[in-house]
């Protein structure tokens, strides 16, 4: 069988034909999505990815979903994996009225929730709120977070234990001095185009800074819930479309490519929606 992984970032099998729009391994081919899967037709058996989707727009997330009904074999098996749209806002509302009536966590777990449902539709920098939130020294509802992120969070909050993370994010505006900030200029484009940009732009630079930010790729620009994705994957032609968790699939042996899940067995992230369907 021949496997295919979008987006995968970090997330890989070795059996697996991995895609991303940055490859920082020999086992990922680079690509921008947006143009595309670089494939010719009917080529794979699975067709995987997990927290991809919601980066498109809604009308090149159509296009998207085309594209790996493209490169399906008849019979083969897409998995999308997304942010659940339906328990995000079930859990927002939960935490809402929890506020007033429940303990001293009520507060922070609402907090969190109205963080989850919009940052990353309408954060400007890095991580947004979401990263803040958990570097904050003052936190009282860890659990509550660990539960809903999973690994990817807890990681991010062990590390701040450590004073890994957050160190790691703290720029010193004073590193170069006159003389570095010359040679820097001369040798380095990337730098020299930077600092022509300040000069020209003023106080609209950083405006630039978040239009590039904006089109990073990290936002997310819409969202799904079941009924939603069931639509886009019957609009497009699969059929057979499912409703999955992260260990039970349609794909053989799924849990041992530990796409879904960790070592341990745990979810990777608790709060997704995870469905498939089948290229008839």
């Amino acid at each position: 069988m021949r496997y295919l992984n979008l987006g995968c970032g970090s997330r890989y099998d070795t059996e697996w034909e991995n895609i991303d729009f940055t490859a920082h391994s020999k086992f990922v081919i680079s690509h921008n999505l947006e143009d595309g899967i670089p494939s010719e037709d009917n080529m794979f058996d699975v067709v995987y990815h997990s927290h991809v989707l919601e980066h498109f727009s809604r009308d090149k997330a159509q296009f998207f979903i085309e594209e790996c009904y493209r490169v399906l074999r008849t019979g083969g098996i897409i998995r999308v994996v997304v942010p659940d749209l339906e328990d995000i806002t079930r859990n927002y509302l939960w935490a809402l009225e929890k506020v007033g009536t429940d303990g001293s966590n009520a507060k922070s777990n609402h907090e969190w929730m109205t963080i989850e449902l919009l940052d990353q539709m309408v954060r400007r920098s890095q991580g947004g709120e979401m990263i803040r939130y958990v570097l904050s020294k003052e936190i009282n509802n860890r659990e509550f977070i660990a539960e809903r992120m999973g690994s990817e969070i807890t990681n991010i909050m062990k590390s701040l234990i450590k004073n890994e993370f957050h160190n790691s994010l703290k720029t010193d505006k004073n590193t170069y001095n006159f003389i570095d900030k010359a040679y820097l200029f001369i040798k380095n484009s990337k730098y020299r185009k930077e600092t022509i940009l300040k000069l020209i732009l003023g106080k609209e630079y950083p405006k630039l800074q978040v239009g590039r930010f904006c089109e990073s790729g990290e936002m997310h620009q819409w969202m799904y819930d079941k009924i939603s994705l069931s639509n886009l994957l019957s609009k497009v032609g699969f059929a057979e479309i499912a409703s999955r968790n992260a260990c039970d699939s349609y794909v053989p042996n799924w849990q041992k490519f530990n796409l879904d899940t960790e070592l341990d067995g745990s979810v990777y992230k608790p709060q997704s929606l995870y469905m498939e369907a089948i290229k008839p």
